[in-house]
C-alpha cells in the first residue's frame, strides 16, 4: 500500500492502528467518531468551493491560491495531522503546485488556536521521507505492534479489535 495521508496520520498516533489499516484491516465504518468527522467534511464541502480534490492516492480538503487547508474535527492529536499536511504539501509539490499549509480545527480542545499555518521546507521535506521510509518498514513487519493502552484508545476505531 502506497503511503497516504490516513497512514501518515495513524503512525503518529498509533503504529498497532497505522499497521492494522496498512494491511488493509478497516474498521472505521463501524465508528462513530469517524462518522461524525466525515459529516463535518461533507458540510464544509457543501458551504464552499474547490473541496475535496483527489489526487493520486490522497484527498484534499481544499485547494486556494495560497493554501491547501485540512479540516480535522478536533485538535486532540496536532502533530499527526501537521505530518498529514506535510506530505500533502509535498505531493502537490511534486506535480508543480506549491502552497502553505493550513489547519482548521472545528473542536479546539487544547490549543489556543483554531488554524495552524505550515509551510513545506527542506527540513521537513527530508522527516518526511524518513517518516514514509518507517510507515513503508512498519507496514512489511509480519507481527502486529503492541497496543500502546492511552486513554484515546477508547475512543479508537480499532478499540475493540485491540481489547476485547
Amino acid at each position: 500500500m502506497k503511503v497516504n495521508g490516513t497512514l501518515i496520520n495513524y503512525y503518529f498516533h498509533c503504529k498497532r492502528q497505522c499497521w492494522l489499516h496498512g494491511n488493509r484491516l478497516n474498521l472505521e465504518d463501524n465508528s462513530e467518531i469517524v462518522k461524525v468527522g466525515k459529516v463535518i467534511h461533507e458540510e464544509r464541502a457543501e458551504r464552499s468551493s474547490g473541496t475535496e480534490l483527489a489526487i493520486d492516492n490522497i484527498k484534499l480538503d481544499k485547494l486556494t491560491k495560497d493554501y491547501l487547508v485540512e479540516v480535522k474535527k478536533s485538535d486532540a492529536d496536532v502533530e499527526a495531522a501537521k505530518w498529514q499536511l506535510l506530505l500533502y504539501l509535498n505531493i502537490l509539490k511534486e506535480k508543480g503546485i506549491e502552497r502553505k499549509g493550513k489547519l482548521e480545527f472545528v473542536e479546539k480542545n487544547k490549543g489556543k488556536s483554531k488554524i495552524l499555518i505550515l509551510e513545506l521546507n527542506q527540513q521537513s521535506e527530508d522527516e518526511l521521507t524518513k517518516v514514509i521510509d518507517s510507515i513503508e518498514k512498519l507496514l512489511k513487519e509480519e507481527n502486529v505492534p503492541e497496543t500502546i493502552n492511552k486513554p484515546s484508545c477508547k475512543k479508537c476505531a480499532y478499540y475493540e479489535y485491540c481489547y476485547i
